[in-house]
């Protein structure tokens, strides 16, 4: 009996140790699609280098930083929503090209809705020297909005949490007016895309001052987008911020073409607030500029609220009546 009891003890210490390895499993797969902030400057330290010249739309630089985007969506399994990942157009003698993948969504029927995630990936190439510096790089505007973009991508595709589809969009020609995610919306309303709403990130690289939200929308009033995201996020992540109105905001980022093209929710969410930081479209908009933490920090608390929209069984997300 007294051998038999301890083969029951031994066997029960074995299950639990069994249950307890499979749950340290389960911590360590979350923390493996947990947003960092070397995650973040890996990328950033890339594309706001001066091997790509600031990216200007037609350069050798940005053909360089479109190939970089492509790469990292084939080695976190966002696949091409087109035959290959580009969504190529021409502006006179210019080639343009945005980055277009698709993370399929996991519910037989929601999965053919779509939430569309994005932010330009081109500069203005060079800028007024500064100390033998011409370069523009971008760092803040907007290479930080297209890391998101990215790094969403980079989530999802892994977690596979979207019930609802996604793309992951990044636009060129943005600095001339734009251009890339007009022809992208266009586009997708020829193919008659399903779209249900679209966020754009827009200058995400620097944190506000502590008194204020975390970020702000462009066009808060135009939909109830803000407090949905809120909800889900479990704090005022999204904020009004007045002066979004006063420089028409809403209708100089690349969430405006979807939204006059697909009529749907689109808006720009950004933590740049005209206040704390003083090198837009300046060569000193540089990647040792920008605070990861406060990326990595953004990023992570907008997943949930992501989530929470993206698995509703409705469409929570309306546009308000003017």
């Amino acid at each position: 009996m007294k051998y038999v009891l301890s083969v029951l003890g031994l066997l029960l210490v074995t299950a639990c140790g069994t249950k307890q390895n499979t749950s340290v499993g389960k911590e360590d797969a979350v923390e493996k699609i947990t947003i960092t902030s070397q995650d973040v400057k890996v990328s950033m330290d890339y594309l706001a280098s001066d091997e790509l010249g600031g990216r200007a739309t037609g350069s050798k630089g940005i053909e360089k930083a479109a190939v970089y985007i492509e790469n990292y969506f084939k080695k976190n399994g966002i696949k091409p929503y087109f035959e290959t990942y580009r969504d190529s157009f021409k502006l006179g003698e210019i080639d343009g090209y945005n980055i277009v993948g698709v993370i399929e969504g996991t519910d037989d029927q929601l999965k053919n809705e779509f939430i569309i995630l994005g932010g330009h990936y081109d500069h203005i190439g060079k800028g007024k020297t500064v100390e033998g510096d011409s370069i523009a790089n971008g760092a803040n505007d907007d290479a930080s909005g297209t890391i998101a973009a990215m790094e969403f991508g980079r989530y999802f595709s892994k977690s596979k949490s979207n019930k609802r589809s996604i793309l992951i969009t990044l636009y060129d020609a943005e600095e001339m007016g734009l251009k890339g995610s007009a022809h992208l919306a266009s586009k997708l309303k020829e193919a008659g895309l399903n779209a249900y709403t679209m966020i754009n990130f827009e200058m995400i690289g620097v944190p506000r001052a502590q008194d204020k939200a975390m970020a702000y929308m462009s066009g808060y009033d135009r939909s109830n987008f803000a407090p949905t995201l809120n909800k889900y996020a479990g704090e005022e992540i999204i904020g009004f911020f007045p002066k979004a109105k006063d420089f028409q905001l809403f209708y100089r980022s690349d969430n405006f073409p979807f939204f006059k093209e697909l009529n749907i929710p689109a808006h720009a969410i950004s933590t740049f607030d005209f206040t704390n930081f003083e090198y837009y479209h300046h060569v000193d908009d540089e990647a040792d500029k920008m605070d990861y933490e406060h990326m990595a920090n953004f990023i992570n608390k907008m997943i949930p609220a992501l989530e929470g929209m993206m698995n509703s069984n409705t469409k929570e997300v309306v546009l308000n009546e003017e």
